[in-house]
């Protein structure tokens, strides 16, 4: 049986750990991070995860600004409120919840954002410095799940990774990332041939294409690390529930070591956001960054 990856237990480490140096920050400087958030529109899950982000925010000794917007608001509007956040000292993270309502490009949105303050790790600047391996601030979820691989494994140096899903917010930034570590690498998708016999060369399998279970206990190679991006809300005898794009109680039998869904990949994210954010704040104020960062 794997051994479950507890990412819960992990995200509480490293949120402790930056509530730590805010309250040194603070009595040493004064100073205290700031993160505004950004929610357009009515989208509960979006709305869920946003009060997450304010609560967690807040817990750590940081300043929580919150922005919840009308669905029609327009993107003159929604640039405004971005650019005056771009020239307030007290705010040194800007996040806008995605996805937006249809009539809003975000790219256009995203790239507006200061690239200092760019605490999600989107914008094109930070995307390009991390393609050529440049210090930058790096995405979310892919930061998490390096930290869960980096702590399971020590060093990733040499071994196969296949990275499920090709998108901008995990599964290119991962691959990235993975390189960085001397991984080889392999970015599989929709039109991967032999995906399955793909994913049983990986030593590290990451899974994040948004299809609940897509991945079987039969594609995964005996002993390998699985780390499962996927968040999917299905129906199960009536109930919703959360589950993977891994077949978890299959793959638990055969994988090394697997993250569960919910409790795994998940709770990463937000705790590397705070971590962002008090990185953003040490780089606007020319102190020395946390260890790690």
């Amino acid at each position: 049986m794997a051994r479950i990856i507890d990412g819960k237990a992990f995200a509480t480490r490293v949120r402790a750990l930056v509530a730590d140096q805010v309250a040194q920050m603070k009595k040493e400087t004064g100073i205290v991070p700031g993160l505004a958030v950004i929610l357009v529109g009515e989208n509960p899950a979006s709305a869920v995860y946003v009060r997450n982000k304010g609560r967690q925010t807040v817990e750590t000794g940081m300043n929580s600004f919150e922005y919840i917007l009308p669905a029609d608001t327009t993107a003159d509007e929604l640039l405004a409120v971005i650019a005056r956040l771009n020239g307030d000292p007290a705010v040194h993270g800007i996040l806008v919840q995605l996805p937006l309502p249809g009539h809003l490009d975000a790219d256009l949105v995203i790239n507006t954002i200061d690239p200092a303050k760019d605490v999600d790790g989107f914008h094109v600047s930070n995307v390009g410095l991390l393609g050529t391996g440049q210090k930058a601030m790096l995405p979310c979820t892919p930061l998490g799940c390096l930290m869960l691989l980096r702590d399971h494994l020590g060093d990733l140096s040499g071994l196969n990774a296949v990275v499920v899903g090709r998108s901008n917010i995990v599964g290119k930034p991962m691959a990235q990332l993975l390189l960085g570590d001397d991984c080889t690498v392999t970015i599989a998708h929709s039109r991967t041939r032999n995906l399955a016999d793909i994913c049983r060369d990986a030593d590290i399998l990451v899974a994040a294409v948004g299809r609940p279970g897509m991945i079987p206990g039969d594609w995964i190679k005996p002993g390998a690390t699985v780390i499962d991006v996927g968040i999917n809300r299905i129906k199960s005898d009536g109930r919703a529930k959360l589950v993977g794009d891994v077949d978890f109680a299959d793959a638990v039998r055969v994988a090394g070591a697997i993250t569960p869904v919910p409790g795994g990949v998940g709770p990463m994210t937000i705790a590397c956001l705070l971590a962002n954010t008090l990185s953003a704040c040490c780089r606007a104020n020319g102190l020395a960054e946390p260890e790690g960062s």
